[in-house]
């Protein structure tokens, strides 16, 4: 409780006095700890692709700071066209999958936001169905092959075209807009595609921001489809970056069809670098919409 001392000052709560010295000092020591442990691993895989081969094998595969950095890695796995045209699969994958997912789950979820919609109650609870239990690989396998997927791009996106936990997040910031801008709307003469492009979606800028990156992050890190639908000519990034890691190995180049030797660690960081760049760069952009996004849509649904 607070109160007054002796000589008039108040007294203010136990958790609103500052901090002593030495409570700061331990928190700034495990900021600095966290910030080590996230950072570190991220110089040394970036060290390693700039450091020449022999270096890394005398510090035994691993470098934290090269002597004599050096772009080579990089100009190997972009030169041999196996990186270039994954890269290019992936980025094609993305975008197309992050606007095809966007365009359906922003339809379907304001559809499933408005009330007194004939059917939506029993397409959501449809929709949360399989989200509770999902398909089984084989399942999934035997639909592409009956759609006629096999080989082809569309096995990576249509299956996973539209994202449950997504929508809801959707649905739930559409149901949290004030419904007179909805009967302002209306009374204007707008019809539902005019309410929700010029009402809804100019107002849903910071989820469809969220939800945006979602899609694009599990597009772009999507490996296992391809493993399964795609032969390995055709694998995105993520695919070429798994061979390349894990197994250890190259793979046959596009250009010219001959096998690629073992990947040593300076290509294998590379490929690594390459991979992960491109949605970090998105992150600083995309960061001051994640509190309002997701929070917003998730607590009103």
């Amino acid at each position: 409780m607070s109160g007054t001392r002796g000589g008039g000052a108040p007294v203010r709560p136990g958790w609103l006095e500052r901090p002593r010295p030495l409570t700061q000092a331990a928190k700034a020591v495990a900021l600095a700890t966290v910030v080590l442990l996230v950072c570190v691993p991220f110089l040394v895989i970036l060290s390693t692709s700039l450091a020449a081969p022999r270096e890394v094998v005398a510090n035994g595969g691993w470098v934290l700071w090269p002597r004599h950095p050096t772009l080579q890695a990089y100009r190997d796995i972009l030169d041999g066209g196996i990186v270039t045209h994954a890269l290019a699969v992936s980025a094609g994958v993305t975008l197309v999958g992050t606007a095809l997912s966007l365009a359906c789950t922003v339809t379907l979820g304001y559809a499933l936001s408005r009330p007194g919609v004939f059917g939506g109650r029993l397409v959501l609870l449809l929709i949360l169905f399989t989200f509770l239990f999902p398909p089984g690989m084989i399942p999934g396998f035997l639909l592409v092959k009956e759609l006629d997927l096999l080989g082809s791009y569309g096995s990576l996106i249509l299956p996973v075209v539209v994202n449950v936990f997504n929508l809801v997040v959707l649905r739930g910031f559409f149901q949290g807009i004030p419904e007179e801008l909805y009967e302002a709307a209306r009374l204007d003469g707008a019809g539902d595609w005019r309410v929700l492009w010029s009402v809804v979606l100019p107002l849903s800028k910071a989820a469809l921001a969220v939800v945006g990156l979602f899609y694009a992050v599990a597009y772009w890190n999507s490996w296992f489809y391809a493993s399964l639908y795609l032969e390995s000519d055709r694998w995105p990034l993520q695919q070429v970056l798994r061979t390349y890691v894990v197994a250890g190995s190259g793979l046959t180049d596009t250009t010219t069809g001959e096998a690629a030797v073992n990947a040593p660690q300076t290509i294998q960081m590379a490929v690594l670098v390459i991979a992960t760049v491109p949605i970090l760069l998105v992150y600083p952009f995309l960061q001051k919409y994640f509190t309002k996004g997701v929070l917003t849509g998730a607590v009103k649904s």
